[in-house]
């Protein structure tokens, strides 16, 4: 994974301090909380219902045992014991005092890591594939160019401001992990001919006009790539709306020139950047390229393994994926207990995963988009070990992609935009399926949770969504179905008027009892739904 150099290194360590002093400042009064409040949000610290929140960057879900032990470490010292993984690959704590805060950022960054960008009208943290280096199906390592887009966007001058937040994901394989064309910028590396590029994917997003991103351009050069990329931004940036928040992403501007105006804006002003030289000499991304290099794989490694233990067999089939090197696999640990906090993680558990990561995968851990950990390069051999280990800690359940491994955002037990809880709901829900039997029966089901229309949770992009309202002072949620954020991508539509808490665990089951009904052999849950329609599931619902 990359290391800091010097240059990386100073800048943290500077703005660690600018932000002490405006800390300070604050605390005694000097500047107003209206002053404080864009500084604050330039160092990810948000004013939640309770507290304050501070959103620790995670470049493209990548960590070593060091920084996780870190994540622990605060989480025990200046919060209430635990961390939140969330979306975007980050990490929030959701109990911070503003004293603290400078401190933290100073912990973070004797690991290698800050919250610089983590909010604000700016380039958020680059997301990828979770499975990156380890998959089979990639064509090469996408972390490689999201750590060159990340060091491109951090600080950049002309995308300091933009009209309003903006998110890129890398992936670089034809099954997408990381819902890449629900982001502002999607890019799937791929090879034509023998030659590296990308399939570039422009004007994706959730929140209250959920869009899928419509391909800009179906090959670009990896030689050209950052700076096509800039061009994209660049367009953006000049006539994205900033006089009204609610139409100032660029998926906004893309649907109100339309698709075909905007690709010949961004390949006119394309030729004008690429004039600039701002794509890396080959040394240059070389040297980014050897941070990931392949670890030192034991080509020894068997992949024989006992399976005779029922409950291990159940989780290797749910939470281990295979590798591409022979010998190996890939380890998901659900952070989605039943009756737990989906993305939430005890300092122990932090410090545990820590451990695992550190003795059996290489000392490289991953976040997810769904809020799970994974481990990357775990040895066959040692995959029972890993589960014993994560049984004790109460980490190993195994329902990667089943029904309870539901995405969630805080809701309105932390966050001060929400209309509804969301946690409650996931709670229950995962407890009226606690059955593991039953989630299996179910199979493939992605479940996502939004305390608001902004869709922190995904709620679009859920074989079954979850959208919190408010309805007259009372909380009332919307079901959607037929959304996806992976390569079959699609946004899922409300079927009618909303329950209240409980009615809404019910209408997931009335749900997937529709679908049990309906299926054929293969058909998952979305499938189903795509070929008998709606009207089934609104029968079953509203009757």
């Amino acid at each position: 994974m990359y290391k800091y150099d010097q240059y990386d290194q100073s800048i943290v360590d500077a703005r660690v301090e600018e932000f002490r002093d405006q800390v300070q400042r604050r605390l005694a009064g000097q500047i107003t909380e209206d002053q404080f409040k864009p500084l604050r949000l330039m160092n990810g610290l948000y004013l939640q219902l309770h507290a304050y929140m501070l959103r620790v960057a995670v470049p493209y879900g990548t960590l070593d045992s060091r920084q996780m032990r870190m994540l622990g470490h605060i989480a025990r010292k200046y919060d209430r014991g635990y961390g939140h993984f969330t979306t975007r690959q980050n990490l929030q704590y959701n109990w911070i005092k503003l004293a603290d805060a400078p401190d933290i950022l100073a912990d973070l960054a004797t690991v290698e890591m800050h919250a610089i960008q983590t909010s604000g009208n700016c380039i958020r943290n680059i997301s990828s594939d979770q499975f990156a280096g380890a998959a089979a199906d990639e064509v090469t390592d996408p972390r490689v160019w999201a750590e060159l887009l990340r060091q491109w966007s951090t600080f950049h001058p002309e995308f300091s401001y933009l009209p309003r937040k903006f998110k890129i994901a890398v992936i670089a394989s034809d099954e997408d992990r990381a819902a890449m064309r629900l982001h502002d910028i999607g890019i799937q590396l791929v090879e034509r001919d023998g030659v590296l590029g990308g399939r570039i994917f422009v004007g994706g997003g959730m929140g209250r006009t959920p869009m899928i991103a419509p391909e800009i351009k179906d090959f670009v050069t990896a030689d050209d790539l950052l700076s096509y990329i800039e061009a994209c931004l660049r367009v953006y940036n000049r006539y994205g709306r900033r006089d009204n928040i609610y139409k100032a992403r660029i998926k906004i501007l893309i649907h109100e020139i339309g698709t075909d105006d905007y690709r010949r804006q961004v390949e006119e002003e394309f030729v004008k950047v690429k004039a600039l030289g701002i794509d890396p000499p080959q040394a240059e991304f070389d040297r980014i390229a050897a941070y990931f290099a392949p670890p030192p794989f034991d080509t020894s490694a068997t992949s024989a393994i006992d399976r005779s233990d029922p409950d291990f067999a159940v989780w290797l089939d749910q939470n281990v994926s295979a590798h591409k090197q022979d010998g190996y696999a890939i380890v998901t640990i659900s952070l989605k207990p039943q009756g737990g906090i989906p993305g939430d993680a005890s300092a122990d558990q932090i410090d545990l995963m820590a451990d695992l990561a550190e003795r059996y995968s290489f000392d490289e851990l991953r976040v997810t988009h769904a809020q799970n950990i994974v481990l990357p390069h775990v040895r066959v051999g040692d995959l029972r070990h890993v589960w014993t280990a994560l049984v004790e800690a109460g980490l190993a359940e195994p329902n990667l992609d089943l029904i309870s491994d539901i995405i969630a955002c805080p809701g309105l037990d932390y966050c001060s935009l929400a209309n509804a809880r969301s946690i409650p709901v996931a709670q229950k829900i995962a407890t009226r399926f606690a059955d593991l039997g039953r989630q299996r029966e179910l199979g493939e089901l992605k479940l996502k949770i939004s305390g608001c229309i902004n869709a922190c949770g995904h709620h679009h992009a859920g074989h079954i969504g979850i959208l919190g309202v408010d309805r007259k002072g009372t909380e009332n949620y919307q079901l959607l179905l037929g959304g996806s954020g992976a390569e079959d991508v699609s946004l899922a539509k409300i079927t009618g008027p909303g329950f209240s808490e409980d009615g809404i665990v019910d209408a997931v089951e009335k749900a997937t009892n529709v679908y049990l009904a309906q299926r054929t052999d293969g058909e998952r849950f979305v499938d189903t739904y795509r070929r008998i329609g709606m009207e089934p599931f609104k029968e079953a619902l509203y009757g």
